[in-house]
């Protein structure tokens, strides 16, 4: 199945945050996702990645 990415828009609309947010969680956390520069210009997420994140926050707690 191909990889689905998600914008650093998308992601803050999927973690009610302002858009920056998720570039800044990637900067300052060794454990969160990093992304991906697809083209000049182009970066986005892996939608894999940021699932298991997710996961594993949620084992964490």
């Amino acid at each position: 199945m191909p990889e689905t990415y998600l914008s650093d828009r998308q992601l803050g609309e999927r973690y009610n945050v302002h858009h920056l947010t998720p570039r800044r969680w990637a900067n300052e956390d060794p454990k969160s996702p990093k992304p991906v520069k697809l083209s000049p210009g182009c970066t986005r997420w892996r939608l894999s990645e940021i699932e298991a994140w997710e996961k594993a926050r949620i084992s964490a707690a």
